[in-house]
């Protein structure tokens, strides 16, 4: 509903803006975003707009009416902040840098502009480029948690692990049992060949994994003998299900966690 209700919203400011309908109030040019005889519309309703428009998934509009707020107001960070991320959801990486740094030329110290710049940085590979923001930012605000975990992710890419398994230590002492953190340590904790965490997950997942397979199985075999069908046993077919099925998802699910992580574009 919430998306819905903003997608509603886009489609009235930008029917109102393009219709050129004529109200007591505004009378719009529908060449011009500005209006023609009436009031002109003010940064922070654009900047309303360009929320409701990426709230609705509209993330092309959403970038360009971030950027007729900068015009609006050049000096401030937070129009150039918004079109970065959006651009960055998009995959227009080198677009989203541009955008970040034209925020921390307004604030240099601008925590979520260098945020930003460093999830795109690592969404290139270099995570030596996205150092010198986080340290930055982690001068402002070292207790914050999804930066602490940032850090972790830019250190396990530098393979600093001991590095990045502290930070997200120090996450979770933050955010206790954050799926996130928790996920990032196993994670890292792997990568140097410790399993004592890594193990206990993976026999958790298990259980539930074959539980799914004899759900899938219950349901298909009803479906079955409603078409009068007859389910064939196959039991090598079933463990190479179990077994192999997870070998080929889990590296597809770990780039689903990393893609959520730094915000990339999910693909489906």
């Amino acid at each position: 509903m919430k998306h819905v209700a903003a997608a509603a919203s886009v489609a009235l400011a930008l029917g109102l803006l393009l219709s050129g309908c004529e109200f007591p109030f505004w009378n719009f040019d529908p060449l011009n975003v500005d209006g023609r005889t009436g009031r002109t519309l003010d940064y922070a309703t654009v900047m309303r707009i360009g929320a409701a428009a990426h709230a609705g998934g509209d993330l092309g509009t959403a970038v360009g009416l971030y950027r007729r707020a900068a015009g609006l107001s050049p000096l401030t960070p937070a129009p150039f902040v918004a079109a970065g991320n959006t651009l960055l959801e998009m995959g227009e990486v080198d677009e989203a840098i541009l955008a970040y740094q034209a925020a921390l030329v307004r604030s240099d110290h601008d925590g979520e502009a260098l945020r930003g710049l460093a999830r795109a940085f690592l969404m290139t590979g270099k995570p030596e480029l996205a150092g010198e923001p986080l340290a930055l930012a982690y001068q402002e605000t070292p207790d914050d948690p999804k930066l602490l975990q940032l850090i972790g992710v830019a250190d396990d890419f530098s393979g600093q692990h001991e590095e990045a398994q502290a930070r997200y230590r120090r996450g979770l002492e933050l955010l206790p049992h954050n799926r996130a953190l928790s996920l990032n340590l196993a994670m890292s904790l792997a990568l140097t060949g410790n399993f004592l965490i890594v193990g206990p997950m993976t026999a958790a997942v298990l259980p539930i994994s074959l539980l799914i397979a004899f759900t899938m199985y219950r349901r298909q075999r009803a479906v079955f003998r409603l078409l009068g069908l007859r389910v064939r046993r196959n039991i090598v077919g079933f463990v190479l299900y179990v077994l192999a099925y997870q070998l080929v998802m889990s590296p597809i699910s770990v780039s689903g966690y990393a893609t959520e992580l730094v915000r990339a574009r999910r693909v489906w």
